[in-house]
């Protein structure tokens, strides 16, 4: 009998671990067929659902609206300056200077010898003179005067005039349809150019004396900056800032087309 009970043990026994052979050689199989299932890359969804493959061989509609936009502008730049008139010309006595004016630059150098001293004049594109302190204009004495010359265009100007030492005197100027203004001055040497933040500039010009000042205009009338020039300058800037917006846009239009 007790032979039997330890036969029937060991059956039982083998069938356990049969069993869970068995189970395992299952596991094992459906393991292995997941393995030959083909995997979606985690990137597919981002690839098919990007852009559309033809904005990637046509213009972007955008790219062409702009191009229209900018072509239109040309025209209408190109139409309204007459681009094939001659420049203006003026007398050598009211204007002994010569023009150095490059292509996209923002300004325009006048130069001139004048008894040994060389005089370098540099013109940037007008605009409207704003004065800062409008609200207190109404209560001077010359407010519509000041008022309307804080309304009207102007040149800035940067004037300096070197002597054969090399020292010179530089004046920042703003030029009205009637007049030049003064509105700064400095005396600079060669050697001062690398201590220029510590360089003391000299005191607000309308605190100089009377004199001084109308001497200081009379300096630079004699050296040919005058009023009488103002408006040849002024049309000539203006001119400029046409054909650089012109030549502004044209650059435009290639970095667009490319």
């Amino acid at each position: 009998m007790g032979f039997a009970l330890c036969i029937r043990r060991s059956a039982s026994t083998l069938a356990s671990v049969c069993g869970r052979v068995a189970r395992a050689q299952a596991v094992s199989v459906i393991v292995n067929r997941s393995s030959l299932v083909p995997k979606t890359s985690l990137l597919r969804p981002f690839v098919s659902r990007g852009f559309p493959y033809s904005t990637a061989t046509e213009p972007l509609k955008s790219d062409q609206t702009l191009l229209q936009v900018i072509d239109s502008e040309i025209n209408d730049s190109f139409e309204a300056d007459d681009h094939d008139a001659d420049e203006e010309t003026i007398d050598s006595s009211d204007f002994p200077f010569k023009i150095e004016d490059n292509p996209g630059h923002r300004t325009v150098k006048l130069t001139r010898e004048y008894n040994g001293e060389q005089i370098k004049v540099e013109v940037s594109m007008p605009g409207l003179a704003m004065d800062e302190n409008e609200d207190d204009v109404d209560d001077d004495e010359d407010g519509d005067g000041r008022l309307e010359k804080a309304n009207e265009s102007s040149i800035p100007l940067v004037v300096t005039v070197t002597k054969k030492s090399g020292l010179s005197l530089e004046f920042s100027c703003t030029a009205f349809p009637d007049e030049i203004v003064i509105d700064g001055l400095s005396v600079n040497r060669p050697e001062d150019s690398s201590q220029e933040q510590l360089t003391y500039y000299g005191p607000d010009f309308q605190e100089l004396d009377e004199n001084m000042r109308k001497s200081f205009h009379k300096f630079l009338e004699t050296r040919g900056i005058k009023a009488s020039a103002t408006d040849f300058l002024y049309e000539y800037m203006m001119k400029k800032d046409s054909r650089e917006y012109l030549l502004w846009l044209k650059k435009l239009k290639t970095f667009v087309q490319e």
